[in-house]
This record gives structure tokens, C-alpha cells and sequence, in this order.
């Protein structure tokens, strides 16, 4: 694969960027590209295509790449030993995911990010055979957004940006179109947390505009429209994304709906709900949908992540709102659920609140003091 570096390293000179920018704008590690510049790993073919539009090489990496490749011989026992490999990639999944509801993402994302990555390579040194090539390429798809999800509840944003893009591209080549629907979704879901509303409505609306799109994918995407838009301050279009989500979920499971959406219910809804009337400034509004969202993810896991995660929101809506008794309450039981669960998105929101409250003058004194200590 040598003339395939090379030839790399020129384009990179001809267009005039550099080797960690293009690892970056194409959303992969830049040592795992040096890596495969220097030949000392293989590239996947994803990455090749990736690079050859980037780089805008009109094919010739790929034809490089493909004469450069040695196609591997497998064997049967190869075979079915890729098909436990994709069975436990699944386990592997519904293991973390457990595992970050009860005690959130910062505790599980370091052992997401390694079962992904040493699946990854084994996709990039072409030891899977072609006959269970789609269904790894999707089950890595899957753990790729899983390991994206726990870094982005984790505070790693760059890096689980990277994984859901990963993810993206996986599932796109394993023609996997569910799994890049999630992608998509995360993605949108990480620019209104970062407060990138013009880019997580042009995703929702790419979304929306494909051709027979389940239900439950619709709705998701009418979600995070609503919380665009209640950042870009437009109350009765966010209101009504909302209102149309609500109503989308009174409808059954459709069999087109893909089994990741099983946690798209009343509780997500209610807390996406809470979140826009917080956003507008509709402070007094939003408690009661809050309250109602920690209700029900307290039924599921009393001492679990999302049971911390609306404590916080319902801290920041009872500041806006000068419910300073209620303040208080709820301070005491986040002390006590942040014993157990490590989610650092929900630990930043708690420091701004609480730096927010610190300052208020209107705040009682007593407050303030404990908030300090706090």
C-alpha cells in the first residue's frame, strides 16, 4: 500500500490542507490516518472512498487501494466465528446501555470506545468474510453510535461528533438506513445541546424530506426541529413541532419503526417538552412538564441517569422561576444521586445553574450560602 500513501500525500499537498484537517473534516482519527498514510495499517474502503471525494481523486485512490489489497481467503470457521463476533457486538450494546442508565456515560464510554475500535480494526484489516460483511459493518454501526452517545453524556464532544459520523458512514455502507437515521438523529440531538440550531434543523429537515420515513423517525426529527427553534427564540413553531410530536406518539408502534426507538415515549417527549418552555423563557410552564419527566424516568431507575439529568433541569427551571424551597429540595436529592452517577453533560449544567443561583440577588441569602457550599 505504499504507492497508496504517496499518492495521498501529494493530493494533501496539491489541495493545499493538511493530514489531521482532512482526518477531521472526514470525522476519523487523525493517528488512525497517519497510520494508513504511512502504511502501517490497512484502510477500510470507507475511508478510501471518504478520502478519494474528499481529496477529489475522480476514483484513483479507490483503484489503488483495490489493486494494492490482497482479497483475504476465509474459511468457514472464519465464517461463523464473524457471526458470534456480530452476536456479541449486539450483547455488547444492550450490556453498556444498561450499564449508562444506571449510572451514566462517563462511567461506560471508556469500555464503549475499545469495543468499537477493536471492531473497527478488524473490519480494517479485512478479516471479516464478505458473507457477514453487511451485518458486521451495521453491528459495528450500532456500537460506533452506542460509544458516540456515552461520550456526548461523558462532555467528550469532538470525540463522540466523530462517532456518530462514524457511525453514519458505517451504516450507509452496510445499507443499513434505520441505523443512519439514528446517526443523524444524535447528531441533530448534539447540535441543540451545542447550541447549533440552524445546523440541527438542516438534519431534521433531511431527515423529514426522505421518502417513507417510519413514524417514530418523524417524530424525532419534528423533536429536535421544536428545540431549534425554541433556541432561535420562533415560540410558535417550536410549540407546534412539539404539539405534532405529542400527537405522533399517540399513535401505536409502527412495524416500520426501527427497534432502536424503543425509548422514544411520554417521558422523552415531556422532557423535550419541559426543555422548549425552559429555552422560550416560559419558566413557570416548564416545571410541571419537568417534574413530570423526573417522575418518569424515577419509575424505571429511582438512582439512574436520567433521574439525575431532570433533577438538574427542574434546578435550573425553579431558579428562573424563584422557587427557592423548591430549590433547596432538589439540591439535596441531586447530592445524593451524583454519588452514584458519573454524567459530566449533567454535572455542567449543575455548575452553571448553581453559578447562576450564586449570583442572583433577588436569591435568599440562605440560598446563596448553600449553593456556595454546594
Amino acid at each position: 500500500m505504499a504507492e497508496f500513501g504517496c499518492r495521498v500525500r501529494a493530493l494533501l499537498a496539491e489541495r493545499g490542507t493538511s493530514m489531521r484537517r482532512t482526518a477531521r473534516a472526514l470525522g476519523y482519527d487523525p493517528a488512525y490516518l497517519a497510520r494508513v498514510i504511512n502504511g502501517k495499517q490497512q484502510p477500510s474502503e470507507q475511508l478510501v472512498g471518504a478520502l478519494d471525494d474528499h481529496l477529489r481523486a475522480d476514483g484513483e485512490l479507490m483503484s489503488l487501494w483495490a489493486s494494492g489489497r490482497r482479497p483475504p481467503v476465509h474459511t468457514a470457521e472464519q465464517a461463523t466465528s464473524a457471526d458470534g463476533d456480530i452476536a456479541h457486538l449486539r450483547a455488547s450494546v444492550a450490556h453498556l446501555l444498561e450499564h449508562d442508565n444506571r449510572y451514566g456515560g462517563a462511567a461506560v464510554a471508556p469500555a464503549a470506545v475499545q469495543a468499537w475500535r477493536a471492531a473497527q480494526r478488524k473490519l480494517d484489516c479485512g478479516a471479516v468474510p464478505d458473507r457477514a460483511r453487511a451485518g458486521y459493518l451495521s453491528a459495528v454501526a450500532e456500537l460506533a453510535e452506542i460509544a458516540g452517545w456515552l461520550l456526548f453524556d461523558a462532555g467528550e464532544e469532538e470525540a463522540s461528533r466523530r462517532a456518530f459520523l462514524e457511525s453514519h458512514l458505517l451504516a450507509r455502507h452496510a445499507g443499513d438506513r434505520p441505523m443512519e437515521w439514528f446517526a443523524l438523529d444524535m447528531l441533530a440531538m448534539q447540535d441543540v445541546h451545542s447550541g447549533r440550531p440552524g445546523e440541527a434543523l438542516r438534519i431534521a429537515d433531511e431527515l423529514l424530506s426522505r421518502p417513507r420515513i417510519p413514524p417514530r423517525v418523524t417524530l424525532l426529527a419534528r423533536v429536535r426541529r421544536g428545540r431549534a427553534l425554541a433556541q432561535a427564540g420562533d415560540r410558535r413553531r417550536a410549540l407546534d413541532e412539539l404539539a405534532g410530536a405529542r400527537v405522533g406518539l399517540g399513535d401505536s408502534i409502527d412495524p416500520r419503526d426501527p427497534v432502536w426507538a424503543w425509548w422514544v415515549n411520554d417521558n422523552e417527549i415531556t422532557g423535550h417538552e419541559g426543555e422548549v418552555l425552559l429555552a422560550l423563557g416560559e419558566d413557570k410552564a416548564a416545571v410541571p412538564k419537568l417534574q413530570r419527566a423526573l417522575e418518569l424516568s424515577s419509575a424505571h431507575f429511582p438512582d439512574g441517569r436520567g433521574s439525575l439529568y431532570y433533577s438538574v433541569a427542574l434546578l435550573s427551571a425553579y431558579a428562573s422561576a424563584r422557587a427557592w424551597r423548591e430549590c433547596e429540595a432538589t439540591l439535596i436529592s441531586i447530592g445524593s444521586l451524583s454519588e452514584t452517577v458519573e454524567s459530566e453533560r449533567s454535572r455542567r449544567r449543575l455548575r452553571s445553574t448553581l453559578r447562576a443561583m450564586s449570583r442572583r440577588p433577588d436569591a435568599p441569602g440562605w440560598l446563596r450560602e448553600y449553593v456556595r457550599d454546594v
